[in-house]
């Protein structure tokens, strides 16, 4: 069975979906590797590591044509889509809520399509979890962002011209990147507090040394999958009163609240961040999905009174190396665990919790549940 992989051609894209350790696991399972020329160089993989791993370099057209499966980090075309052959599996990030019409195009060529946002966040599926690998990588990057930015140190310094006071950050969104994000900002010294609104994770934001700010909200909760649930308007007002006072005493505010499948939740306004201090910094971290804060743009750095706002939509693509390692593990350990070995073929069980959950097309079809009421809705 032959695996193909393209070099990524989304602008700002670096990040590879396999790398040379993950393609010479696969080939000793029993793949055959096809990949582009120069997959992996904006990541820091040379064609030679390919080689040695075991990889074959075929030009693109050839690869589309003789894979049976494909793997990409970022969505395709549907161009892309309609150069491979029936029956081909694809595996990448698809946000399928959102590209109904792109979806479509990989029924109708009959291609088995499975989202890495869709894969489920339970223990058996947690070495496949894309989404929290990258959402990690994110966290860290946001931080080291602010303190590039802000013209205030992070750590108290004990000096003989004086003290300097730590920087005061506060994270707004206690997830996967959110606690990597505390967790940074605490390493390099700062002040951190942080406010997410599921109360059940106030404690990991202690365990990490973070002040959890406390904002009445009334019933909030989780969903089963662990994301924060929609707020009401009315909830939202109750956070942007209750946060407005911490946002104008800090240095750095990273926001991270994002709704899977919908648009990210403005919860920062303008005002807010005019209020702070000229110098302060402000990071986005859903403005490519609408943006948590008001005057954030995608790929720039706005300056709003003096404050920075920063909106980097791909910040797991900052650190591409590192990034293209969990994401190729994450892809390793998905094909690993549905790998027949006997049978030299993938066993996509459709009664498999996971493979209910991540395969969005197959047969030419839309089967996907969650996507088919989204669609008909």
């Amino acid at each position: 069975m032959q695996i193909g992989v393209f070099k990524e051609t989304l602008p700002g894209e670096l990040r590879t979906a396999i790398t040379p350790q993950n393609a010479k696991k696969l080939v000793g399972k029993g793949f055959d590797i096809v990949v582009e020329a120069g997959l992996g160089e904006a990541s820091g993989y040379t064609d030679a590591e390919y080689t040695e791993a075991g990889a074959k370099i075929l030009a693109a057209a050839d690869i589309a044509a003789s894979s049976d499966i494909v793997l990409r980090v970022a969505k395709p075309s549907e161009a892309d889509i309609a150069a491979l052959k029936s029956g081909t599996l694809h595996v990448s990030f698809l946000d399928p809520f959102n590209e109904r019409g792109l979806v479509g195009a990989m029924a109708k060529q009959g291609v088995t399509a499975i989202s890495m946002e869709m894969i489920p966040r339970t223990t058996r599926a947690q070495k496949m979890d894309a989404l929290s690998s990258q959402a990690n990588l994110a966290g860290y990057v946001m931080v080291l962002q602010a303190a590039y930015h802000s013209p205030k140190i992070f750590p108290m310094m004990m000096t003989p011209a004086g003290t300097i006071a730590p920087a005061r950050v506060f994270v707004i969104g206690a997830g996967v990147a959110g606690l990597q994000a505390i967790a940074t900002a605490k390493r390099l010294g700062a002040r951190v507090e942080a406010f997410d609104t599921r109360p059940v994770v106030a404690e990991q934001v202690r365990s990490l040394g973070g002040k959890f700010v406390e904002i009445d909200l009334g019933d909030t909760g989780q969903t089963d999958q662990g994301y924060a649930k929609e707020l009401t308007p009315e909830q939202i007002e109750l956070q942007k009163q209750g946060q407005a006072k911490v946002i104008a005493q800090s240095d750095v505010v990273i926001t991270t609240a994002q709704l899977f499948g919908r648009p990210a939740p403005r919860i920062v306004s303008r005002e807010m961040v005019e209020a702070m201090a000229p110098g302060s910094v402000v990071v986005d971290m859903a403005v490519g999905s609408g943006g948590n804060v008001e005057g954030s743009v995608p790929d720039q750095v706005v300056d709003i009174n003096g404050v920075k706002v920063i909106g980097i939509s791909n910040l797991p693509s900052e650190v591409a190396r590192n990034a293209s390692d969990m994401y190729s593990s994450n892809l390793f350990n998905l094909l690993d665990e549905f790998w027949d070995a006997e049978a030299k073929s993938l066993d996509l069980d459709p009664e498999d919790d996971i493979i209910q959950a991540c395969v969005i097309t197959r047969d030419g079809a839309v089967v996907n549940e969650t996507i088919k009421n989204h669609y008909a809705g």
